[in-house]
């Protein structure tokens, strides 16, 4: 009789130093163990937050609808894709395989008509704005989209989806122009809540008397002289608006998809009139979330161009740091409306610099003592507070985020309270001169610095400059702002101290007051000086009689005037409005 060998028990536990020391990554103690939590997110369609459940699982579609490119891009569109890209991000940290799908609309009225303002064929107007548009994204850290579909690449598939929605009795053809018809889908409103006889009450379009509803929309428009045009079986002529996203959004997602995402003001029509062409040329498409970002405003008001109140990205970026303006759009919650100021915009900028000298000072302090951290005999421990204070940053990093990505908490507690005490931990690793002493404390800011830079990533705030590039970078934006050179700045620190070494101390602290009113702060370190930026420091301002004041200052709201930048524009009239069709 045969008899089985059996192994004794062999089972090892693994020192995770040692294992750290041989190359491998593991979790911080505080994400050891833990399930992340559930994603819940807010949907348009029914009105309330729900459990994110995808369609497959381990995997997610989604569609965001993307620029016309006719111009710069401005800040409204910055929020809604930094927004989406903060879902992106959030959606991979989460292990999903995500297809993530934003097109660009590159032949519409707009584009046409700005292309013959400036003299320019329409194509290749459309194909500069459309880079233009990418090079804003990479600067604000928008991960690329797996596939970023133009209109002009899919007009076949946009001819096949109107061809079935005519067989199926929703749309009809009229002088070359093929038009959706409304009455023959029941469920037209069901996104919005809007009803037909709501619409026509409030009717303010012109009137298309070739259409059997005022609000039937056009899928296909006939071609005029000079426009862009294609052959189709009803004549030569081009996409209508709509009809694009739901012939793009089928053709790389199915017909059945997760995420469909969007500013608020896309609900009606062009999100309404998407889910009446695809449900009507597929009556199985579906889906299942759809999300919206808040408006945008400019100093109080609503940005327009008409007002002269909107900003493009580029104008924004030339002054101020990428990362700043993205900083500032994460810190409001994506669904609410949110009010661009100078004032907020500095805020973030002074922000982000604490943020990257916080973690250049961590490399500073720390660079020597890592390695010997991780192999030191003695087995190292948090200091007091310190597990407490990554556990809870981690923790409020997962469930705020995955309450319907609430980032302002993340942005305006959670992390500054997390670089309050890495600060603390680098002044006591100062004060300690024995090496054993600063290993035994060195082991809270590694791992809280990696906890940090966890969070910022997947919020797409950590560049992949080093902190100290990044820095420099801060400090330029901040001396074009000023308008000075570093030269001017470090000229002045040294007139500053010899009117304190003269003990003209009033002479000295108005060239600080001088500088910080500007956006340069002086900071006294040891018995040498620094410069960082700030936001200005309003001077006092002598007394004026109020008749005076009022004659010399018009009426004009607090930070209503744009800061000059030296963006040359194309076209900068105010943009015509659009078509009743759109």
């Amino acid at each position: 009789m045969s008899v089985l060998y059996s192994p004794p028990n062999l089972s090892i536990e693994l020192n995770p130093l040692w294992l750290r020391s041989l190359g491998f990554t593991l979790p911080l103690e505080s994400e050891m163990g833990k399930k992340k939590p559930e994603l819940q997110l807010y949907n348009s369609m029914a009105r309330e937050k729900q459990v994110f459940k995808p369609i497959v699982e381990g995997k997610v579609s989604m569609y965001v609808c993307g620029v016309t490119s006719y111009d710069f891009s401005h800040i409204g569109h910055a929020r809604a894709y930094v927004a989406f890209d903060v879902l992106y991000r959030y959606l991979r940290y989460l292990d999903y395989e995500v297809v993530y799908v934003r097109n660009f609309t590159d032949v519409d009225d707009k584009i046409i008509r700005r292309a013959n303002e400036v003299g320019e064929d329409p194509r290749a107007l459309s194909g500069r704005f459309c880079q233009e548009y990418l090079n804003d994204m990479a600067d604000l850290q928008c991960l690329i989209p797996t596939h970023q579909p133009r209109v002009t690449d899919h007009v076949d598939q946009i001819k096949d989806m109107i061809a079935k929605i005519i067989s199926n009795g929703c749309a009809y053809a009229v002088d070359g122009d093929v038009f959706f018809s409304v009455d023959n889908f029941p469920n037209y409103g069901k996104l919005s809540g809007r009803k037909l006889e709501d619409n026509r009450a409030g009717e303010q379009v012109a009137v298309d008397t070739r259409k059997r509803n005022p609000f039937d929309f056009a899928l296909w428009k006939s071609a005029k002289p000079g426009e862009p045009q294609w052959d189709s079986p009803w004549g030569p002529g081009r996409p209508g608006w709509h009809i694009e996203c739901s012939a793009m959004s089928a053709q790389y997602l199915t017909h059945k998809f997760d995420i469909h995402g969007g500013g608020e003001d896309l609900i009606f029509p062009h999100h309404e009139n998407e889910i009446a062409q695809s449900c009507a040329a597929c009556p199985e498409s579906n889906v299942n979330y759809w999300i919206h970002n808040g408006f945008i405003n400019a100093n109080g008001e609503k940005m327009s161009k008409s007002l002269g109140n909107y900003y493009t990205i580029r104008e924004v970026t030339e002054l101020y740091h990428p990362l700043a303006l993205r900083h500032f759009l994460l810190g409001t919650h994506y669904r609410s409306p949110v009010n661009f100021s100078i004032t907020q915009i500095e805020i973030s900028s002074e922000a982000v610099f604490y943020i990257y000298q916080t973690l250049q000072d961590c490399v500073d302090a720390l660079s020597a003592l890592r390695g010997e951290s991780e192999t030191n005999s003695k087995p190292a421990r948090y200091i007091n507070g310190g597990q407490e204070c990554i556990t809870k940053l981690h923790s409020d990093f997962e469930t705020r985020l995955a309450d319907d990505l609430h980032m302002p908490v993340i942005l305006n507690a959670a992390l500054p309270e997390a670089f309050r005490f890495i600060n603390v931990t680098l002044n006591m690793l100062k004060k300690k001169q024995q090496k054993q002493q600063q290993l035994s404390i060195a082991k809270t800011p590694i791992d809280l610095e990696k906890e940090i830079k966890q969070v910022l990533d997947v919020i797409g705030l950590l560049s992949n400059l080093t902190y100290a590039e990044v820095l420099q970078q801060l400090k330029d934006k901040a001396l074009r702002r000023a308008g000075v050179t570093e030269d001017d700045v470090l000229r002045s620190i040294e007139e500053r101290m010899l009117a304190r070494k003269n003990k003209e101390f009033s002479k000295g602290d108005q060239i600080r007051s001088d500088l910080a009113a500007k956006g340069i702060a002086l900071m006294d370190v040891g018995k040498e000086t620094i410069w960082r930026p700030c936001v200005p420091v309003q001077q006092e301002k002598p007394n004026v009689p109020a008749q005076q004041e009022k004659q010399e200052k018009p009426n004009v709201p607090a930070q209503q005037e744009k800061p000059v930048i030296p963006v040359e524009k194309e076209n900068p009239s105010p943009t015509p409005a659009e078509s009743s069709d759109k």
